[in-house]
């Protein structure tokens, strides 16, 4: 419904050319920006739902002191396997979760892999590159989510959360408690746990708009002509260069597999071509603009930087496997 609106406005309202690069931009930008806003007053409700049952400490509590023998990390990734969501789009849920109370770690988890692995990257790998590669591909992503959020978990970086994000928290957190103590029935929530998802919307959607704008004019657009002159052949600096090339750039699985597939056609060992998709849909400029809102910069950095090394060190590993 919603890229039904977004066609209606702009080819017959505006009048755009449904082929040209421009029209294509504009529509991509009312689609992600109506779906990110509409997602995250959606996915703010459910959290505020569940929070009036389930208190955020008691569930912070739950999920750092039970021993789950890293099964947390390892269901948010799975969580975020089976969410068909872009970069971009993975964020409402982020902030949801970091809302709700759940370790930051985990939600990263989530973060690192809804991007990454989903039924339209899997179905394009395997139709494109075989079942071998897809499957190192699809484990792959999952266990980059598990490890980064471990290992991001350990670095303790929830100081480093904007001071909007800590006094959503604090709020939610004290509505929670209140309620609990007052036996508030449900029904009487319902008002508070709208105000607070349309106060989050507010404090986020130019951050939103600014983010979709700048992939607007991204997206889908990989110099294919460069990659295929300079990443062709085989040398140990292959993956790291298009891991970093790819980071800057914004286009999701079904845009990225093709052109994937061109350059393996052209000689890019495939371990480098599987790095660089993972680079580009997993990792954006949008991305850390929206991100702005919810972390600091040196919070965006290390997350970005984390998840760049570790893409790059499975670049090599897919060349060797494959």
């Amino acid at each position: 419904m919603i890229q039904e609106f977004a066609d209606w406005l702009v080819y017959h309202i505006f009048g755009l050319d449904a082929t040209s690069r421009l029209g294509i931009a504009i529509n991509f930008f009312f689609y992600d920006t109506i779906k990110i806003l509409l997602l995250l007053f959606a996915i703010s409700v459910v959290m505020g739902v569940i929070n009036a049952y389930f208190p955020i400490d008691r569930l912070r509590n739950f999920l750092t002191t039970r021993k789950l023998y890293g099964f947390q990390y390892l269901f948010a990734a799975l969580f975020g396997a089976i969410t068909p969501f872009c970069s971009c789009s993975s964020i409402p849920l982020f902030i949801g979760f970091v809302k709700g109370g759940i370790p930051l770690g985990v939600t990263f988890a989530f973060l690192i892999t809804s991007p990454l692995v989903n039924e339209v990257a899997i179905a394009m790998f395997l139709g494109t590159f075989g079942l071998k590669a897809t499957l190192v591909y699809a484990i792959s992503g999952i266990l980059l989510g598990v490890i980064g959020g471990w290992v991001l978990e350990k670095f303790k970086l929830e100081k480093y959360l904007s001071p909007w994000v800590q006094q959503i928290q604090a709020q939610s957190e004290s509505e929670s408690e209140e309620w609990e103590a007052e036996r508030v029935p449900f029904m009487k929530r319902v008002p508070t746990i709208i105000k607070d998802a349309w106060s989050i919307v507010r404090g986020v959607w130019l951050y939103v708009i600014i983010g979709i704008a700048i992939g607007a004019a991204m997206h889908g657009f990989v110099p294919e002509g460069f990659f295929e002159e300079y990443l062709s052949a085989d040398k140990w600096y292959n993956v790291p260069l298009a891991v970093i090339l790819g980071v800057p750039m914004y286009a999701g699985a079904a845009g990225i597999v093709p052109v994937i597939q061109v350059f393996v056609a052209k000689g890019m060992p495939i371990g480098t071509a599987i790095a660089f998709m993972m680079a580009v849909v997993g990792l954006s400029i949008p991305e850390a603009t929206m991100l702005k809102k919810v972390m600091t910069w040196r919070l965006i950095a290390i997350f970005f930087g984390v998840v760049t090394l570790f893409i790059i060190l499975s670049g090599y590993l897919f060349n060797w496997i494959m």
